[in-house]
């Protein structure tokens, strides 16, 4: 039976850099990934572009520049998307299916309130064609998330009791029954 857990906690809490150590501590036990994540680009100490990576291949793209930059019909309050880069992100997780690990970082209003985004996300998810999925939530749509799906776990970045975890030790949660 496939195992939902979710990831969440207020901008810059540190969800994108533990899927990235989770991702590092699979390929060392061999589990099959699955998935996208999406690494903030930083010039000068500011938040300027998101990319995004392909956790089976390692290959990375530019997903969305800020606001003050391109500009696309693709957009939220601070990024404007590059359609091609979401075209990419959704044939990622279309063949992301079957594997023991599901990544996706992250489902946020544009999947959840506009049906745009990460579409194949919510396909992947629902086909439960994986063993574990971490999935990265806002906290303002974890109600949302838990009306749509069984969740086993919530992983609360801004919980002090769960800020410290580290990718290997949400690893091994996820995986002891493999």
């Amino acid at each position: 039976m496939s195992k939902i857990n979710l990831l969440t906690g207020e901008i810059q809490s540190g969800k994108t850099r533990l899927c990235l150590e989770v991702v590092e501590a699979a390929r060392r036990t061999g589990t099959k990934l699955g998935g996208v994540i999406s690494p903030a680009v930083f010039v000068a100490g500011e938040k300027t572009a998101i990319d995004l990576l392909d956790i089976q291949s390692g290959e990375r793209r530019r997903l969305a520049d800020s606001l003050g930059g391109r500009s696309s019909n693709l957009f939220t309050k601070r990024w404007s998307f590059l359609p091609e880069a979401v075209l990419w992100g959704n044939q990622i997780l279309e063949k992301a299916v079957p594997c023991e690990l599901l990544i996706i970082d992250e489902l946020g209003p544009l999947e959840f309130h506009r049906g745009e985004g990460w579409v194949n996300g919510f396909k992947a998810i629902e086909s439960g064609d994986f063993t574990a999925a971490l999935l990265v939530i806002r906290p303002s749509l974890l109600d949302e998330a838990l009306s749509r799906w069984e969740v086993d776990r919530i992983i609360n970045l801004d919980d002090p009791s769960q800020s410290h975890l580290s990718g290997k030790a949400i690893l091994q949660s996820l995986i002891e029954n493999f």
